[in-house]
């Protein structure tokens, strides 16, 4: 026993552990490559779908709430599925819907078209975290789980570089590819390696531990993924409503305020060239070049900050974890919306905001699984990490409202992201409700 626990904790796991592991993974990585390149393609494509150019900015940030909807229904929906008919089961399907849909938005016509597939998207999308991080969690040694897990968010990072690498590709191409737009050429470029993933998910086997748990469960009378049972149990209900609170915060300082910055630097990089004159589509070019260079360099620090925090979590505790994190969104959202106006201020601001933005999520991988038993661990990581998406899908309507009665202009959009970052702080109000889990094992049924 002292031998084992002597040994690096990725030496415990057998092939079946590698593959779940690999296969969850993959699943997530190109779920954030998903992500990262509709922030990187949402403003070329406004500006070829929307008609009225003055709204380009406000209906933008509509297609990102729309999205985070299709996230939370998805999320909700097919992470009980998860815990109904088995984990690997369901997360094949959820990659199989994103990985198509994500094509169909490249070939939108109108600005309705482009948000009903960004909804169906999400509704893939949204499945895939919940259900990738019980699959670990049930199927990996007890030792392995935590380090696993962070390992698992902390690759999400390599799907936000790739979106970045494959952005400046299109960005930095001088013509159209295949007939495409580079909008559009994002987006078909973006779901191929995710179709080929199913491959990979389609070997995956459920879980001992959630055929056993099944098994008995059906013996006891236990219903799997049942949002009576989580929310009618005055436990799991807690618990429920507790990381949900503290997801929303997280997820609304990133994706409903942080992951806008493209637009930041977009207007940046035009005052930058301005000076050299250049034709329309060559500044179309340059913009989203720089834009996914800078996302290049906000996940960079992400992958930093992910792990860092994770590091936190698992020696100081949970909480402590999140209370410097919620901290470290604050302040670093602020910084890059009222302070980044030079060019040069994009090569450090954007990858520190990175590192500190996605610091919190390295936590929630963590956290959430450590929640809820076997029969509702999928159902209860959903419920809290997507069921946010929809507190989330507020911030981006109330950035367009604010922008657009501030005079619809970046200044505009600045400060109507300034206040809204402000929600950051109100998670610390949460954090001492909290149940810390740290050194805890995994709860199952009463």
């Amino acid at each position: 026993m002292n031998q084992t626990s002597s040994q690096p904790w990725w030496r415990e796991l057998n092939r079946t552990h590698w593959l779940v592991f690999a296969a969850a993974c993959t699943a997530w990585l190109f779920d954030c490559l998903d992500q990262q390149l509709f922030n990187l393609a949402r403003d070329a494509a406004m500006d070829d779908l929307v008609i009225d150019k003055t709204r380009v900015a406000e209906l933008g940030s509509y297609t990102t709430s729309i999205f985070l909807l299709g996230w939370a229904a998805g999320g909700l929906t097919l992470g009980a599925l998860g815990d109904r008919f088995g984990r690997a089961r369901i997360l094949t399907f959820s990659v199989l819907v994103y990985s198509l849909c994500t094509a169909l938005n490249a070939f939108a016509a109108t600005y309705t078209q482009f948000c009903v597939y960004r909804f169906i998207t999400g509704i893939g999308i949204g499945g895939v975290f919940g259900l990738s991080v019980a699959l670990i969690a049930d199927s990996l040694p007890e030792r392995g789980r935590a380090p696993a897990l962070v390992l698992l968010q902390s690759l999400s990072a390599a799907g936000n570089i790739s979106a970045a690498l494959l952005g400046m590709y299109v960005g930095n191409t001088k013509t159209e590819i295949l007939g495409l737009h580079s909008w559009q050429a994002m987006f078909v470029l973006g779901t191929i390696p995710a179709f080929l993933s199913v491959f990979i998910l389609y070997q995956v086997k459920e879980p001992l531990k959630w055929i056993e748990a099944k098994k008995n469960g059906a013996k006891m009378g236990i219903k799997f993924g049942s949002y009576f049972s989580l929310l009618g149990n005055k436990k799991w209900r807690i618990h429920a409503l507790l990381g949900l609170a503290i997801c929303s915060v997280g997820i609304i300082g990133l994706w409903g305020i942080g992951n806008f910055h493209p637009r930041i630097v977009r207007s940046v990089v035009e005052k930058h060239l301005a000076v050299q004159h250049l034709s329309a589509e060559k500044l179309a070019g340059a913009k989203a070049f720089w834009s996914s260079l800078a996302l290049l360099l906000q996940n960079i620090g992400a992958f930093f900050g992910i792990t860092f925090l994770a590091r936190i979590a698992q020696t100081k505790g949970r909480k402590p974890a999140f209370i410097l994190g919620l901290l470290l969104s604050f302040f670093a959202t602020l910084m890059v919306f009222k302070g980044l106006r030079e060019f040069n201020e994009i090569f450090w601001m954007i990858p520190l905001m990175g590192f500190c933005q996605n610091s919190v999520m390295g936590i929630y991988s963590i956290y959430l699984p450590e929640l809820f038993p076997t029969s509702l661990r999928s159902t209860g990581t959903s419920f809290a990490y997507n069921f946010g998406r929809i507190a989330a899908a507020s911030a981006p309507f109330t950035i367009g409202i604010i922008t657009r009665n501030l005079g619809g202009d970046i200044e505009g959009f600045r400060s109507a992201g300034s206040w809204v970052s402000l929600i950051l702080l109100m998670g610390l109000i949460v954090v001492p409700f909290l149940p810390e889990t740290k050194d805890q094992p995994l709860p199952e049924e009463t």
